[in-house]
């Protein structure tokens, strides 16, 4: 009759089932060990993403910069000759340059000063792959204008609804009044809280210590059909060594690496993700002991009748999969509203993603299973001879 009635209902769901309140509090744990994980890995991946967002966006096949160079954000400038020389080469089709500094936005509205990132770029010449710069290039021509980055902080002012409303409205930078006159999107970074985009000229009066020659970033666009990495080889031989020649994703992957390299973030967030593993296999185990320990007669009667080691191996196994499920379901969910709630205090692009939710509900099922294998060596020492 007891054979029947495992064989009907399987032993482990109705042992997770049983004790609501213990569910609960299990689900509760392992939700909340899922969410700590979830943040973690989604801050790390934000910053990496905010912090290569400018880099992905410029527009070149090549990217030339100082020699030195190993972020954007720290990047130095260097001879604009440097850039006019790659022309004689053939297989390059054009050359532009941008100017870069942080400067000061005054937010009309409160007055107060706050740092922003100045891009200084040619109106016709290759330089972001905005859509909005080719829109409002002829803008950029005229002195004193600039491009408004509509995904900055709020802290700058509503200036996007003010320029809705206006179609173009005066802002101090630098302490010189400017007229904006158009938005685009490229978004914040753990650098930068907000970009704005004006012309080189506007650019070198805003910053009249910096001469024109002193340019910052380099970009070299190649004629159809050419390979980048083959001219970059080229250049890099024949080019004097006061400067650096990437290709698009080297450059990318450079920006990536100098975060990588400090080493600190990605051990903090790496850390993070360990305690909540941790943090999970200690609730998760201390469930599994005690619902060993509360049924040890009963798994002690079950071994008298004929069930091996294996079939409780299996049972316990079923148990952390279980929890292991039920407890990622609402982690994922709390998460995807973090992750709602950090994107619009911070604007960093910060979302869910299919491969994150693999690897932490995979994280989570091995973190059941640890706990599992642990909790079973309570479970073997039932002996049938307790019952007696």
């Amino acid at each position: 009759m007891l054979n029947k009635l495992f064989r009907k209902t399987p032993l482990a769901w109705r042992q997770v089932m049983k004790e609501k309140t213990r569910l609960a509090v299990a689900v509760a744990g392992i939700a909340f060990a899922d969410i700590l994980i979830f943040v973690q890995m989604g801050f790390e991946a934000s910053l990496y993403t905010s912090a290569t967002k400018a880099n992905e966006a410029l527009d070149g096949d090549l990217i030339v910069v100082d020699k030195q160079f190993q972020s954007l954000s720290t990047t130095k400038s260097f001879t604009r000759d440097r850039l006019y020389q790659v022309l004689s080469y053939e297989g390059v089709q054009s050359v532009s340059y941008v100017y870069l500094a942080m400067g000061q936005w005054r937010n009309s509205q409160t007055g107060i000063d706050r740092a922003i990132m100045i891009w200084g770029i040619e109106p016709d010449g290759a330089s972001f792959k905005l859509p909005e710069l080719k829109q409002n290039a002829s803008e950029l021509r005229l002195l004193n204008s600039a491009l408004f980055d509509l995904a900055s902080r709020p802290e700058y002012g509503n200036v996007a609804e003010l320029l809705k409303k206006q179609g173009q409205i005066e802002a101090t930078l630098n302490r010189h009044d400017i007229s904006v006159s158009g938005l685009f999107t490229l978004g914040t970074s753990f650098t930068a809280d907000g970009n704005v985009i004006v012309g080189d000229s506007t650019f070198l009066k805003l910053f009249s210590q910096r001469q024109p020659y002193e340019i910052d970033v380099g970009l070299i666009k190649l004629k159809p059909g050419i390979n980048p990495i083959s001219i970059r080889t080229q250049l890099s031989n024949a080019l004097p060594k006061d400067i650096k020649i990437f290709t698009h994703e080297e450059f990318v992957a450079a920006e990536r690496h100098y975060i990588e390299s400090g080493g600190t973030i990605g051990f903090i967030f790496g850390l993070g993700v360990i305690v909540g593993f941790i943090v999970g296999i200690v609730i998760v185990y201390q469930i599994l002991y005690t619902d060993v320990a509360n049924h040890l007669p009963e798994y002690a009667t079950l071994k008298a009748m004929g069930y091996g080691d294996k079939y409780f191996v299996g049972v316990l196994m079923q148990e952390a999969l279980l929890l292991a499920t039920f407890g990622f379901i609402p982690g994922y969910l709390v998460s995807l509203g973090i992750y709602q709630i950090a994107y619009v205090v911070t604007l960093l692009p910060i979302g869910m993603t299919l491969n994150r939710a693999i690897n932490v509900f995979t994280l989570t099922v091995i973190m059941c299973t640890l706990s599992g294998a642990i909790a079973l060596r309570k479970l073997q020492s039932a002996d049938p001879a307790d019952v007696f």
